[in-house]
């Protein structure tokens, strides 16, 4: 796959992915130009081996950490106050918007690895691998992410209506 082909075809879902880790659209499209710039710096060495979807979203992540690490002090954190009712289509965009939030609110290698798996659909193993540490290390990061945004966004863990609570079948 040569580089042009790749840009089409994966920009779409680095675009999201970036979206989630800086939750800023201007942050997102300049993360992902700046991946993309880098990436076609490297793309003979990238395109030689099997998977450049998990180089260049390596890139991706080291350049959002980076960012945050430099960054995370400037912009404080703001609370938007009251939600609108869930059935409403305004109600959905400030859900996603506080979901967001609860994200960027997340240590970095915490939310990479919940956006990783939720974002992009990766396994544990490809995870580990992307990021460099043990399989039991993105379980626990995930598991410890997800409960920190359960506990900030309380209607996102609340049961649907197709799964039974508790004493009932």
């Amino acid at each position: 796959m040569d580089f042009h082909s790749f840009v089409a075809a994966r920009s779409a879902a680095l675009f999201r992915g970036a979206l989630v880790l800086t939750g800023n659209r201007e942050a997102a499209e300049d993360l992902v130009q700046e991946t993309l710039e880098r990436a076609c710096r490297k793309w003979r060495t990238f395109a030689a081996k099997d998977a450049p979807d998990a180089y260049v979203r390596r890139i991706m992540v080291n350049l959002a950490n980076d960012r945050w690490r430099k960054f995370r002090r400037m912009v404080p954190h703001q609370d938007t106050g009251d939600r609108a009712a869930p059935g409403d289509e305004y109600g959905r965009i400030d859900s996603r918007d506080h979901l967001v939030r609860a994200l960027q609110g997340l240590p970095m290698r915490m939310r990479t690895v919940v956006v990783l798996r939720y974002f992009h659909d990766l396994s544990d193993a490809e995870i580990a691998s992307d990021l460099k540490i043990s399989t039991s290390t993105v379980r626990s990061q995930l598991a410890r992410g997800i409960e920190k945004l359960r506990s900030q966004l309380p209607a996102l863990s609340a049961p649907s209506p197709q799964q039974p609570t508790e004493g009932t079948r």
